[in-house]
């Protein structure tokens, strides 16, 4: 079960907190499902994630994070999902609390996290993607603050698939991460 090999990560108290958080984001409709055990409404405000798709609906990560700034002002959290150090720098550069790098593998997240740490020290680093229990520990690293894992919260095998919105002119599939 994945609470006792959770274990050495969270205190057992702090668990169904985070699990009713983390359905609630990770899982479509767990949301109503948050609502129905009684999470605070508040939690769907304390941050606001930039996914891909938000991102090319703004035009820019930098309108994206403005829009999400305005909307909640001063304080929520503006985390926004990166596929590469350019976005990361530009997400930081306009005004973001996290970044998640997106579908990094470890060796490629470390070298990005550190190099970004060193320009934006108040940045919160997110590890995000192909995350499992059996290669957690290759995300650990002193310049990453933050693993998330689907699978934690799913119960099933998670199915790779994404939609994307179409823009005359660009192309809406991502990008091969880079190195730094």
């Amino acid at each position: 079960m994945a609470d006792k090999k959770l274990q050495f990560l969270l205190h057992p108290v702090s668990l169904r907190q985070h699990v009713q958080q983390w359905l609630a984001e990770d899982t479509p409709s767990f949301d109503y499902g948050g609502f129905v055990v009684g999470e605070n409404e508040e939690t769907a405000v304390l941050l606001c994630k930039s996914k891909d798709n938000h991102i090319w609906t703004a035009g820019s990560v930098k309108q994206a994070v403005q829009d999400a700034r305005k909307v909640g002002g001063f304080s929520i959290k503006i985390e926004v999902e990166c596929r590469s150090v350019e976005e990361a720098r530009e997400a930081a550069t306009a005004g973001a609390d996290v970044v998640m790098l997106d579908n990094f593998d470890p060796e490629t997240l470390h070298e990005a996290a550190e190099v970004l740490k060193q320009e934006f020290p108040h940045l919160l680093i997110e590890g995000s993607g192909g995350v499992k229990m059996e290669n957690i520990a290759h995300y650990f690293g002193p310049h990453v603050d933050v693993i998330s894992m689907g699978s934690l919260t799913q119960g099933y095998e998670a199915v790779n698939f994404s939609l994307k919105i179409l823009k005359d002119g660009h192309n809406p599939h991502n990008p091969v991460v880079k190195t730094c």
